[in-house]
């Protein structure tokens, strides 16, 4: 093959692939500063959202990934290269990997959930899944509280998303739920009386909302009262067993029965 026909097919090559490869080029340049443009405001957006910052890491890494395949398979297909069995094969691919992560992609959704609606941040109080404890660290797939007895508790994002969760530390102040009885000769008014100064004598217990006492019931064997006194979320604890303890206490010092089961012992006759 001569030199001219060389040149006429190498003039042939340009005329046809020329085009399409600086058009591939102009792509890629144009595309790569998109994603860039693109992250950058996502980063942007995630800082003034206060997202957490694992999660911003995954998410930008995962987005950055996914444009650019998808810039890849632009260029390729401008070039004149078949990306249809390409394509077909990322979808299969990400299908595979679905499937078999599939309670992993669960938790990692309901993590990104938690992250972003935050129900819950690190040092709150919550109960859920049947657990109660202080939150500890809020991670991609799972959330680590400190149990009441200082255990540590991990819990799935995914059934935590999906469950009922109750947070004692959003409202800043907690309600402590007592219930006392006393026997049936006591007077009404005067152990609602000492209830109450055990209530409003105690430096924890808040003015507002103002505590409470009420006769909750007449039960079997003793007149039951509730007591209702509030106090911030962190001393409910302290809150919860002194009142129990300067009640009884005070209800002894008032001479006011706490009925207890009582053991008869009979004697048989010899």
């Amino acid at each position: 093959m001569n030199l001219e026909k060389w040149l006429e097919m190498g003039y042939g090559l340009v005329m046809t692939f020329g085009p399409k490869l600086i058009a591939a080029i102009l792509i890629w340049i144009f595309g790569s500063w998109a994603v860039k443009i693109i992250l950058k405001g996502l980063t942007k957006t995630m800082e003034k959202r206060d997202y957490d910052l694992s999660l911003k890491k995954f998410l930008t890494n995962l987005i950055s990934w996914g444009l650019k395949i998808v810039l890849i398979i632009v260029v390729l297909g401008t070039v004149g290269i078949e990306t249809t069995s390409f394509a077909a094969l990322l979808a299969s691919l990400g299908l595979a990997i679905g499937l078999a992560l599939q309670g992993s992609l669960g938790n990692f959704a309901g993590g990104v959930l938690i992250m972003i609606f935050k129900p819950f941040k690190i040092g709150d109080l919550i109960e859920a899944q049947g657990q109660m404890g202080v939150v500890k660290e809020i991670e991609i797939f799972t959330t680590k509280l400190t149990g009441l007895s200082n255990k540590e508790i991990i819990i799935p994002n995914g059934s935590l998303s999906n469950g009922n969760i109750v947070n004692y530390t959003t409202e800043g102040t907690r309600r402590v739920d007592l219930v006392f009885g006393v026997g049936y000769d006591s007077d009404i008014k005067k152990t609602k009386n000492v209830l109450m100064q055990v209530l409003t004598s105690h430096p924890k217990v808040l003015k507002e909302p103002a505590p409470s006492v009420n006769l909750l019931e007449l039960a079997d064997s003793s007149i039951n009262f509730a007591v209702r006194p509030w106090c911030a979320s962190a001393d409910y604890w302290t809150v919860y067993f002194e009142v129990t303890e300067q009640t009884k206490e005070a209800l002894d010092a008032a001479d006011i029965e706490i009925p207890y089961p009582h053991q008869v012992e009979i004697r048989k006759k010899a």
